[in-house]
C-alpha cells in the first residue's frame, strides 16, 4: 500500500499542478481551455468463469477519479486518475487498485524553457513466461501493479544561425506482484523490481541555406538506467555529427557519424553452500553487494547511419535511417500522415538498449499532452490506448517483465478517426527483446534469450443523441518466450452503454469477455463479466 499511496499522491499533485499552471499563463492571461471532471461511481459486477471451471462471483465496485484536460498559451496537460475498491461476497477477497496516466508541460520561459512530466499506474496480468498484458481478469495471484514516472526540462533557443536544443530527464519505475512468477519447468523468474533512469541530450544545428548549402548538426547524449535486480547498470554515451543534403524542396538525404560507448554490467546473486542462488520472499534473486561488477555487454567505437527525410506537405512527413550501432546493423524512423483534421496515422520504428523501466519512460514521453485515456468499462483499467490531438498513443505494449537489460527493436503504429459523433482508434505494436546477462552470474541463463510480442487494440464510440453514448473496445495480444518457446495469447472485447439522467448523474451498463490461451495450460481460461452502475460527476 505504501507505493500505491505514493503514486496516488503524485497523481493528485500532478493534476493540481497542471490546473494551477494552466489557469494562469506566465504573462497573466487566462487559459484557453480547462476541463476538470471529478467523479464517483458505484456499480454491481457479475463475473462468470467459462473455462476451465464455472465459478460465478459478484462484487460491488466503488470508484473515485478525476479527468483533467488543460491547454494554455504556455502550458498544457492531461490527467486521468482512478481509485477503485472491489468489495467481494463469500470467499472473494476485497481488493483495491490505482490506475492512471498523466502527461503535461509548463513553459518556465515561453518558447525557450519548458518543464515536462509524465506518470503511469496500471494493473497487469503476469504469466509463467514473464509476459504481461492488460487483461488482469479476476486472477488475483497472477496480477501485478506497474508504476512509472519521469520529469525534466527542455531548452529550445537560437544563437545566431544556430538552433540549440537540450533536454534532461529523470525517471522512476516499479513493478509490484503479490507472488513469485513460476516458469513452466518450475523455476522462479526474476521479474523486474524497480529502476531509476537518467537521460540527456544537447544538439546544435544549422539549417541548409542559412550559412551553408547543406544542414549541419552536432549532438551529444547520455543514458543510464540503474536496475535494482542484481544491481544492473546500463550506460550509453555518444557524440555524433550529421549532415543534411537537400535534393528537392520536399526531400533530403541525411547522414551521420560519431562515437558511442555502451556498457551493461551487474553483480551476482547471493549463493548458498551448494552454489545455488538464494531467492528473497518476493521471488527475486538476492543481490550479492560484495561481488565484483561483471561486464555483460561492452561496445565502443564508430557509429554511423544514412537515410532520407521527406516532407511533401505540412500533413505528411517521413524519416528513415539505416546504419551501424551496438556493433551490428540498426534501423529506425518515423512516419506521420494527417490527411485532414479528422484522421491521423503515426508509425515509429525503434532500436535501443534499455531495461523494462526505460521502455516505460520512453512510451510515456512519446505521448501527446492533450489526450483521452481509454479504459475497460467493467474493470476500469487502462486498455493500452490513449487518443489525442496528435493521434493515438500505445502505452501497454509491455512485452516481458523480466528483470534483465535488453536490446529492444520493434515498431508501433496507430490510427485515429473522428467524424461527427463517431470516434475510432486503433494501435498495434511488435516488440523484439534480446536479453543481456553477464557470464558467470545468475543472469547468464538469460543472455541471448529473445522474447517477441504483438499487441493490437482498438476502440470505437458513438454519441446517441445528446444524452447517451455507446462504446466498444477489443484487443489481441500474443507473446512468444525465447526460454522454452512457449506461446501465450490473449483476446478480449467489451461493449458499454451510458445514459445521462441529469446533468450530473449517469447510468452505465457494460459487458466484457476475456480469453487466455497459453501453452502453459492444457485448458484455456475464459471469463465473461457484466456491470450495472451509476456515475456522479461534480
Amino acid at each position: 500500500m505504501r507505493h500505491k499511496s505514493l503514486m496516488l499522491l503524485a497523481g493528485v499533485m500532478f493534476a493540481t499542478g497542471s490546473t494551477s499552471a494552466i489557469a494562469q499563463d506566465g504573462d497573466g492571461g487566462s487559459s484557453r481551455n480547462l476541463v476538470i471532471q471529478p467523479y464517483i461511481e458505484v456499480a454491481q459486477v457479475l463475473s462468470v468463469e467459462l473455462s476451465p471451471g464455472d465459478n460465478v462471483v459478484t462484487y460491488t465496485q466503488l470508484a473515485a477519479g478525476v479527468d483533467v484536460s488543460a491547454t494554455g498559451r504556455n502550458s498544457g496537460g492531461s490527467v486521468s486518475v482512478r481509485y477503485q475498491r472491489n468489495i467481494g461476497y463469500g470467499d472473494r477477497v476485497d481488493s483495491d487498485t490505482i490506475s492512471g496516466i498523466a502527461r503535461g508541460y509548463v513553459a518556465l520561459v515561453p518558447q525557450t524553457l519548458n518543464f515536462e512530466a509524465g506518470a503511469l499506474a496500471s494493473t497487469t496480468r503476469v504469466d509463467g513466461t514473464g509476459a504481461v498484458s492488460p487483461n488482469a481478469l479476476a486472477v488475483k495471484d497472477a496480477t501485478g501493479q506497474i508504476y512509472s514516472l519521469y520529469a525534466g526540462p527542455t531548452v529550445n533557443t537560437q544563437v545566431g544561425a544556430v538552433a540549440v536544443t537540450a533536454n534532461a530527464r529523470v525517471g522512476y519505475n516499479r513493478f509490484e506482484t503479490d507472488s513469485p512468477t513460476i516458469s513452466p519447468d518450475g523455476r522462479v523468474i526474476d521479474v523486474f523490481d524497480d529502476s531509476v533512469t537518467y537521460a540527456g541530450q544537447v544538439r546544435a544545428a544549422i539549417r541548409a541555406g542559412d550559412s551553408f548549402p547543406v544542414g549541419l548538426a552536432a549532438t551529444a547524449g547520455f543514458y543510464q538506467e540503474d536496475i535494482s535486480n542484481l544491481d544492473q547498470r546500463i550506460r550509453d554515451a555518444y557524440v555524433r555529427a550529421d549532415v543534411t543534403v537537400p535534393v528537392s524542396e520536399s526531400l533530403a538525404v541525411v547522414a551521420g557519424v560519431g562515437y558511442e560507448d555502451v556498457e551493461v554490467s551487474s553483480r551476482d546473486a547471493v549463493r548458498d553452500a551448494t552454489g545455488a542462488p538464494i531467492l528473497g520472499q518476493d521471488g527475486r534473486f538476492v543481490t550479492d553487494t560484495s561481488s565484483p561488477r561483471t561486464i555483460a555487454f561492452d561496445v565502443d567505437g564508430l557509429l554511423w547511419d544514412v537515410g532520407i527525410m521527406w516532407r511533401p506537405s505540412s500533413r505528411t512527413s517521413l524519416a528513415a535511417r539505416v546504419g551501424r550501432r551496438y556493433d551490428s546493423t540498426t534501423y529506425y524512423g518515423s512516419f506521420s500522415y494527417q490527411p485532414n483534421a479528422r484522421a491521423s496515422l503515426n508509425v515509429n520504428v525503434y532500436d535501443g538498449i534499455t531495461g523494462f523501466g526505460g521502455r516505460l519512460n520512453n512510451a510515456l514521453a512519446a505521448l501527446d499532452t492533450d489526450f483521452e485515456a481509454l479504459r475497460n468499462p467493467v474493470t476500469g483499467e487502462l486498455n493500452g490506448l490513449v487518443t489525442g490531438t496528435e493521434g493515438t498513443g500505445l502505452v501497454n505494449s509491455l512485452g516481458s517483465v523480466r528483470s534483465s537489460a535488453f536490446r529492444g527493436r520493434g515498431v508501433n503504429a496507430s490510427y485515429s478517426y473522428r467524424m461527427g459523433r463517431l470516434n475510432a482508434a486503433i494501435g498495434a505494436g511488435y516488440d523484439r527483446r534480446e536479453f543481456i546477462g553477464a557470464e558467470g552470474t545468475v543472469l547468464e541463463a538469460a543472455d541471448g534469450v529473445t522474447d517477441e510480442s504483438i499487441y493490437i487494440a482498438g476502440a470505437v464510440s458513438r454519441d446517441l443523441g445528446s444524452n447517451a453514448n455507446i462504446a466498444a473496445n477489443a484487443y489481441v495480444a500474443k507473446f512468444n518466450s525465447g526460454a522454452g518457446g512457449f506461446d501465450s495469447r490473449g483476446y478480449g472485447a467489451s461493449l458499454a452503454y451510458a445514459r445521462a439522467f441529469t446533468e450530473k448523474l449517469q447510468g452505465r451498463a457494460a459487458a466484457a469477455m476475456d480469453v487466455i490461451d497459453s501453452d502453459l495450460s492444457a485448458e484455456d481460461f475464459a471469463a465473461a463479466s457484466a456491470l450495472l452502475g451509476l456515475r456522479y460527476s461534480f
